[in-house]
């Protein structure tokens, strides 16, 4: 009795220790926001918009994004991106990107269903949508880096 108890308690130990190992091994997509000094500020799982019909259906008609979650968009060439919020009920924030990662510019609090376009940055290749205010939470600015875990970040269409 004593030494299954043993047991037991040796295997729930193994199992609480290798929790953070197990975490760090999720392969979902992901995108860290890096800073110039190299502090990661967040991490989010992402959904990879990297179609053309992915990219027009976007963050559309979504009630409610997970806070550590979130939507990156994939262009198959630099492109200076404009987003609408048209039938997107959440406001967001939209992190411009140029094929390196580095933060070009920030939309911050996009209005929801507003047809205004937004954005503009001369050599786009990503954008990472998020719920609106993660940008200041988070402290991003412009020249942060954006980082690419569990999935590819190209795409020809």
């Amino acid at each position: 009795m004593r030494l299954q108890r043993a047991r037991a308690v040796i295997a729930a130990w193994i199992v609480i220790a290798l929790m953070p190992a197990l975490a760090a091994c999720d392969s979902s997509p992901q995108v860290a926001i890096v800073s110039a000094d190299n502090q990661t500020r967040g991490t989010v799982k992402v959904e990879v918009a990297d179609k053309p019909d992915t990219r027009e259906l976007g963050l559309m008609y979504r009630s409610h994004l997970d806070d550590d979650a979130g939507m990156i968009f994939v262009f198959p060439v630099p492109t200076t991106a404009q987003f609408w919020m048209k039938n997107t009920k959440l406001p967001l924030d939209m992190l411009f990107a140029d094929s390196s990662g580095k933060v070009l510019g920030i939309v911050a609090n996009a209005q929801p269903y507003s047809e205004a376009l937004l954005g503009g940055f001369a050599g786009t290749l990503y954008v990472l949508e998020v719920n609106g205010g993660y940008a200041a939470k988070h402290r991003v600015v412009v020249g942060d880096k954006l980082e690419f875990r569990g999935f590819d970040p190209h795409t020809s269409r």
